[in-house]
């Protein structure tokens, strides 16, 4: 007679052998044998969403996740949105980025993101300002807000994990994602776009950040925004500093989707926000500059 028994504690399956008196046998012999561990239950990461990464899923329009959309009227903290969904809840809950505009602009500016990143696993709203002349500190504010509604108020709430947030902005919405990073340590991740804020010291920036500047940006030059925001951010466990080649200060926003830009946000929320080490490969060793990619710093390799 046979019988298998699994130990948790080291997930190793061994069959036990019970084999009767008699025959060639004197007594009961049990002969334990080893065998493969048996797959396990969850994955060793829990926060894993959607299939293995590759290189062409990254740099395509959408990811693998069906999405549907969720109109948000205006609120008492900010200006409303249009939050973009993962239509499947078999693999649980989801991470949820904030997306803000930059200075006169709407959602709409920011618009592709929402499709692009929900498609790949996360729950993400783009933000209209309470003012389209907000200026970064109030739209870091409304950034936060924006996220406490969708975790807490929204039509989706039940699919979105709060404890896994983060936020990307242009403009003046990166200077607010910046901002909001200081106000809200807990984020996982954030992302400016071709930042402007007057503020060039965020030492204080304790989430893991990718500063995105555009080499030919005269609005929110990099010698004054983005390399200042990237090299002033030394308490962050992780970050990096992504330059698009020739581009200039539309090209996060109105000017996309931009390919770079959405293959290296999507891996790094992905990496921070769900903690997925499979995007580790597109992040580390830093890409070599080429020509979408002026220059790429990054503090490999990530803990």
């Amino acid at each position: 007679m046979c019988r298998r028994i699994w130990f948790p504690a080291t997930d190793e399956v061994y069959t036990v052998v019970h084999i009767r008196p008699g025959g060639f046998w004197a007594a009961l012999v049990t002969l334990a044998l080893t065998l493969a561990p048996l797959p396990a239950y969850a994955a060793d990461n829990p926060y894993e969403r959607g299939p293995a990464p590759t290189a062409a899923a990254l740099e395509a329009a959408r990811g693998p996740f069906a999405t549907a959309t969720a109109i948000v009227a205006r609120q008492s903290g900010f200006g409303g949105g249009t939050i973009y969904y993962p239509t499947s809840t078999a693999e649980g809950t989801f991470g949820a980025v904030a997306i803000s505009p930059g200075y006169t602009a709407s959602q709409s500016s920011v618009a592709w993101y929402g499709p692009r990143l929900a498609s790949h696993g996360f729950v993400v709203i783009t933000i209209n300002t309470l003012s389209v002349y907000d200026d970064p500190d109030s739209r870091g504010r409304q950034l936060l807000a924006a996220l406490d509604y969708v975790v807490s108020s929204s039509t989706v709430r039940s699919r979105v994990d709060g404890t896994r947030l983060g936020v990307m902005g242009h403009s003046m919405g990166g200077g607010g994602a910046l901002r909001a990073s200081v106000t809200r340590p807990a984020l996982q991740a954030a992302i400016p776009l071709a930042g402007w804020h007057s503020t060039k010291n965020w030492s204080g920036v304790k989430v893991p950040t990718m500063v995105v500047g555009a080499e030919s940006d005269t609005v929110a030059p990099v010698s004054s925004h983005s390399e200042p925001f990237y090299n002033s951010i030394t308490a962050a466990p992780d970050k990096a500093y992504l330059e698009l080649k020739g581009a200039g200060h539309s090209a996060p926003s109105t000017q996309g989707p931009n390919v770079t830009i959405g293959k290296y946000s999507v891996s790094w929320l992905k990496r921070f926000i769900d903690n997925d080490t499979r995007y580790d490969q597109f992040l580390c060793p830093p890409p070599r500059p080429d020509s979408r990619i002026s220059e790429y710093r990054d503090t490999c390799p990530h803990a």
